[in-house]
């Protein structure tokens, strides 16, 4: 795509330097509406301990979405739901007893014995009951069909990213060592199903937690082991309960591009409170993901000032359930307010608004996930030219990103949707301590100013972002997007 001549002038290496544009004054005008001090009022309450840090379902998301829906109508969008800005889903919460789980685990003589205080139940609806079933300790992101009916251990970071795979296998259980979950063995575990999906009993996954299972299955080869697993889990006890994803739009000035969108999306949820006990229990969530939803708010405020406004519709979106399982990008992907088929991009938002990620400052910087599936980074990466953001790969020829947050709901549908952030990994991630103090503002009005402009040219350019056919990690998205749009 080709991006409009956007020259802008910094007066000075500063954030609190004006932006100049040479020409689109109405557009630098909007850009201006996108403060640093408006972002710091809406943090300090969405990322407050009132909010009890924002889990799915809760008191605190329930607040949150009504907050952020009244953002939406301040900015002046239009409520696409019957009038309103809420998208609602019906989901069952499904809890499971401690005292239900019990089973072991043999390899060459050695025993390992789970129950409520060394293993939990993440995923899975219906019961299991299973006598020394083979174990296959799977390596890499390449799924082998060999595990069919077997059970299948998972290891490291991004693990559970890889689930929906493994289950399309049609294995018999999925171990995940090391993650033994918030609150420990004697919380009820919990999982949300969506209504629509009830009926689909899914494999069960076990969390296992404690150096004993972490060096029991670290010692086990790569590929099909020795090993044996015989284990009963308890079915569910289920509860409905209702959840809402938070949508505003901005209609589009033009008359055929109108009724193609753009999405800009951020999840508003986050892990909610560790049980009773001493110290700091809330997950207050702030650069994750309370960042993107502050960012949302103030493009969606910015972009809705623009006269005239850009010519496709803009989609602002917040979800809910992103930390239980991309719950409600994915609901969306399945009962879309807007055709999928006249979609033509997701821009998701997360973790921007911390600087101190753990590779080292990331100042005036940003990266998009998934950096060359795409030509959409590029979009933004001229609008950081414009903008004084550099925005760039951080994981050239790999990226174990792509598949953690929402971007990748809307992308397996076939939408080029890629998720823009600051810091990947930074001190408090995922703990307590990531609180609205920590956040830096005038850097991430910097960065939401280079995503406003990108936003308004991928708005009004008649071309649309395309799959890149030469990286074979994007085989599946780009069948998706053929299936979706046969004629194109």
């Amino acid at each position: 795509m080709k991006f409009r001549s956007l020259l802008v002038l910094l007066a000075a290496v500063s954030f609190a330097a004006p932006l100049h544009l040479s020409d689109g004054a109405d557009t630098q005008q909007a850009l201006d509406h996108i403060s640093a001090n408006s972002m710091r009022a809406n943090l300090s309450f969405l990322a407050s301990d009132a909010m009890e840090g924002r889990a799915t379902p809760s008191r605190g998301l329930a607040v949150a979405a009504e907050f952020i829906a009244a953002e939406f109508r301040k900015a002046g969008l239009t409520g696409p739901v019957d009038g309103g800005y809420f998208q609602a889903a019906d989901f069952y919460q499904l809890t499971r007893k401690n005292d239900g789980l019990s089973g072991t685990v043999n390899s060459e003589g050695e025993e390992l014995k789970l129950d409520s205080s060394s293993a939990a139940v993440m995923r899975g609806q219906a019961a299991a009951d299973l006598d020394h079933v083979a174990i296959f300790k799977q390596s890499g992101d390449t799924v082998s069909d060999e595990i069919a009916g077997k059970a299948v251990v998972i290891e490291g970071r991004g693990a559970l990213s890889r689930l929906r795979a493994l289950q399309e296998k049609k294995t018999a259980i999925i171990l995940t060592p090391g993650r033994g979950g918030r609150g420990g063995g004697q919380t009820p575990r919990t999982q949300l199903v969506a209504a629509d999906q009830l009926g689909t009993p899914g494999v069960p996954t076990v969390a296992l937690r404690g150096e004993s299972a972490s060096k029991f299955f670290a010692d086990l080869p790569d590929g099909l082991t020795k090993a044996t697993i015989t284990i009963h889990v308890p079915a569910a006890e289920k509860k409905p309960v209702k959840l809402r994803n938070v949508i505003g739009l901005l209609p589009g000035s033009d008359p055929l591009l109108k009724d193609t969108y753009v999405i800009v999306t951020a999840h508003y949820d986050h892990l909610g409170m560790l049980p009773p006990g001493e110290g700091d229990r809330i997950y207050n969530g702030a650069n994750d993901d309370g960042s993107g939803v502050v960012s949302v708010i103030e493009l969606a405020g910015a972009l809705a000032s623009l006269h005239p406004r850009p010519k496709r519709s803009i989609v602002f979106m917040t979800v809910f359930g992103e930390e239980e399982g991309l719950y409600g990008s994915q609901y969306y992907g399945r009962h879309p307010v807007f055709a999928l088929s006249k979609t033509v991009a997701d821009v998701n938002i997360e973790q921007v608004g911390r600087t101190d990620d753990n590779e080292g400052p990331q100042v005036a910087a940003a990266t998009f996930t998934g950096f060359t599936y795409s030509d959409l980074p590029g979009l933004f990466a001229d609008a950081g030219k414009e903008t004084g953001v550099k925005v760039y790969d951080r994981n050239p020829g790999k990226d174990p990103y792509f598949a953690r947050s929402d971007n990748q709901a809307l992308a397996d549908d076939g939408i080029p949707s890629h998720t823009v952030a600051v810091a990947l990994e930074f001190p408090d991630y995922h703990k307590p301590g990531d609180e609205w103090e920590k956040i830096d503002y005038a850097n991430m009005a910097l960065i939401d100013r280079m995503l406003g402009l990108g936003i308004i040219s991928l708005a009004n350019d008649p071309e649309t972002p395309k799959w890149n056919k030469s990286n074979p990690n994007t085989k599946k998205y780009i069948q998706a997007w053929q299936t979706l749009r046969p004629a194109q």
